[in-house]
């Protein structure tokens, strides 16, 4: 029970956002404060959509935060730990906000929320960014695409601005996915007239003469991932047609020799697996107006010899701070696929990953 005499909050509404707000806070003796709020959106006809099919968007945010959430109406109440009320008023206004602006809700989004409002920031305060519509995004022609992790809003804009940008981190985070979009989508704008697709082929040492069939069929298991993004963000026929036509290519590193690479965005993936000989060779491709993206995770090196052969490593060592270079560092808190992969990325990695 709340001690005899306490004062709640008065309510706080602001005025630039489509909802209002009631708070009251309760303060508990000797335990955390705890909180109820009260939520009013000012459009009932995408409440369907905010809440998911039986709730499931409200159920994860409960599952997630630690929170009671009751909905009547086009009002909704919360409680629980005042952090935790906090944290969850700013994941279900941030949904808001992107279901006005036409923005798909799934299952991903909803995480991707809840993790940006349980992360805080160095000095503790959670980040301001969630409730907020998205201010960078990345339109291709089957989906608009936008920021599910803190990491992912500076990368997004390096993407758009940097010569070249170095991701590193843990899979999982959205490194290759999101090159593979901006890259689409700066090919459909016709700001660059090709689209390369790389990564070295470690597994068979990148000498591919005894797979079967022809080149296409040795090099494409190994560049799969690729052809996954590419299918995500364009419809089929567009990704076979500019296939053929040689505005997208997908080649292992080794056919990058001797060429250089302009009017074009090119990105190297699976970078780690490069040797420092291997690295220099695909940077010095660099060609005028062109954009590369090298992603990797320094983790993940499968050399022989290990991570002090790997020539993603090298390069970040000596490129770094290089005007016109750009180097983004995603961690387990940047995973945007399910929840417990970047359980797992932290179990092997540490509570630093």
């Amino acid at each position: 029970m709340a001690k005899k005499g306490a004062k709640g909050k008065k309510p706080k509404i602001n005025p630039n956002q489509p909802i209002t707000e009631n708070t009251g806070l309760d303060v508990l003796a000797p335990g955390p404060a705890k909180a109820k709020v009260e939520i009013a959106f000012d459009q009932p006809a995408v409440l369907g959509t905010l809440f998911g099919e039986f709730d499931q968007n409200l159920v994860a945010i409960e599952n997630r935060l630690g929170v009671y959430i009751a909905a009547r109406g086009n009002h909704i109440q919360i409680e629980g730990n005042a952090e935790d009320v906090g944290q969850a008023r700013d994941v279900l206004t941030g949904l808001y906000n992107r279901i006005i602006q036409g923005q798909e809700i799934d299952e991903g989004a909803v995480e991707a929320l809840i993790g940006m409002a349980h992360e805080p920031t160095l000095d503790g305060i959670i980040k301001k960014d969630v409730a907020t519509p998205p201010s960078v995004m990345i339109r291709t022609r089957k989906k608009t695409i936008v920021p599910r992790s803190a990491t992912q809003v500076p990368y997004m804009e390096s993407l758009a601005r940097d010569d070249i940008i170095f991701a590193l981190g843990p899979a999982g985070t959205g490194k290759t996915y999101l090159a593979v979009a901006q890259a689409v989508s700066q090919l459909i704008t016709g700001s660059v007239d090709r689209l390369i697709l790389s990564r070295p082929a470690v597994e068979a040492g990148e000498h591919l003469g005894f797979l079967p069939g022809d080149m296409k069929d040795k090099v494409d298991p190994y560049l799969r991932p690729l052809y996954d993004a590419l299918y995500d963000t364009l419809p089929a026929e567009q990704v076979e047609r500019r296939i053929a036509s040689g505005e997208i290519e997908i080649a292992p590193l080794a056919f990058m020799r001797g060429r250089t690479l302009a009017d074009a965005f090119v990105i190297l993936d699976e970078a780690q697996n490069t040797t420092p000989a291997q690295m220099k060779m695909f940077l010095t491709r660099f060609g005028m107006n062109s954009r590369m993206v090298v992603c990797g995770d320094p983790k993940q090196v499968d050399l022989p010899g290990g991570d002090h052969k790997s020539g993603l490593a090298d390069a970040v060592s000596r490129l770094e701070g290089v005007d016109g270079i750009s180097t983004i560092r995603f961690n387990a808190a940047d995973v945007v696929r399910h929840p417990i992969v970047g359980r797992i990325v932290k179990a092997y990695e540490g509570p630093d990953a």
